[in-house]
């Protein structure tokens, strides 16, 4: 259960963190809270599944990387075990369940734009099913923020 000052917290978070020497006090003081209690509160959001993440977001392709959104078709008996699969990869960077045709999907992150086929081509070895990928035509920037 989250009360106001978390709500407040992952408000505040959303709309950026402070590239400062003390990001963390300072993001308490706008809170009225010590440091202290800011990170026991992060810590439990995370513990408790209600932030997933929490950390910069780099873009890879930038930094000479590559990224892709892969999708597959995936038989409900083997959703689990194919997850699974997906998951043990580092490179993955998000997983999620549709109610589609296509009804896996992730997002591939690599050092190298190369290894998105590799990856995809690994994968698709492993669990027996054609994986689709899709990498990015064109990027449009949208500033969300889902206020709490």
């Amino acid at each position: 259960m989250i009360d106001k000052l978390d709500r407040e917290i992952i408000n505040i978070l959303q709309a950026g963190f402070p590239l400062t020497e003390t990001p963390y006090a300072d993001v308490a003081a706008q809170l009225n809270i010590d440091e202290e209690e800011l990170l026991k509160r992060l810590a439990r959001l995370l513990e408790d599944r209600i932030l997933t993440r929490f950390g910069p977001m780099y873009d890879v392709q930038k930094l000479g990387g590559a990224f892709s959104l892969v999708a597959i078709q995936v038989p409900e008996n083997k959703f689990d075990k194919v997850a699974d699969v997906v998951n043990s990869y580092p490179e993955v960077a998000h997983n999620y369940q549709r109610d589609h045709d296509f009804n896996m999907w992730y997002v591939l992150a690599t050092e190298t734009p190369q290894q998105i086929d590799k990856i995809n081509h690994d994968i698709e070895k492993r669990i027996g099913l054609k994986v689709f990928n899709m990498p990015r035509l064109e990027e449009y920037f949208v500033g969300l923020q889902l206020q709490i």
